[in-house]
């Protein structure tokens, strides 16, 4: 079997953005080692009407999350103190309504708490 269907998913969070959607989801290999996957997907309208989906994934380990949390938030503050207007940094810090969907889902329990590993962080 594909050791891909295998992983346990942990968490998972789901953001529309236009023709866009993105998906945040945790998972846990069989021998507990944690990473995340971040898929990009576009809805696509075909010559003959039907719809297809185009997506894009990403594999972020867990001893990679900080430098990717802080090059993402580096990239988010360049833009935002260097390339757009103050109306735009305005328009992007308005409040937003979100629909529940995009929201963490709830129906998922953590791993047990194992004493033994290092890693865990509870």
């Amino acid at each position: 079997m594909d050791d891909r269907h295998e992983q346990e998913e942990i968490y998972s969070q789901r953001i529309k953005a236009g023709k866009r959607t993105y998906f945040f989801d945790v998972k846990a290999t069989r021998g507990q080692d944690y990473y995340l996957t971040i898929t990009e997907s576009k809805r696509r309208q075909n010559g003959d009407d039907s719809v297809s989906y185009e997506k894009h994934k990403i594999f972020l380990y867990k001893e990679d999350f900080l430098k990717f949390v802080d090059a993402l938030q580096d990239a988010v503050d360049y833009v935002r103190e260097e390339l757009l207007t103050p109306e735009e940094v305005a328009e992007l810090d308005r409040p937003r309504e979100y629909d529940d969907r995009d929201r963490p889902r709830q129906d998922f329990e953590r791993p047990p708490f194992d004493p033994n590993r290092s890693d865990d962080n509870y």
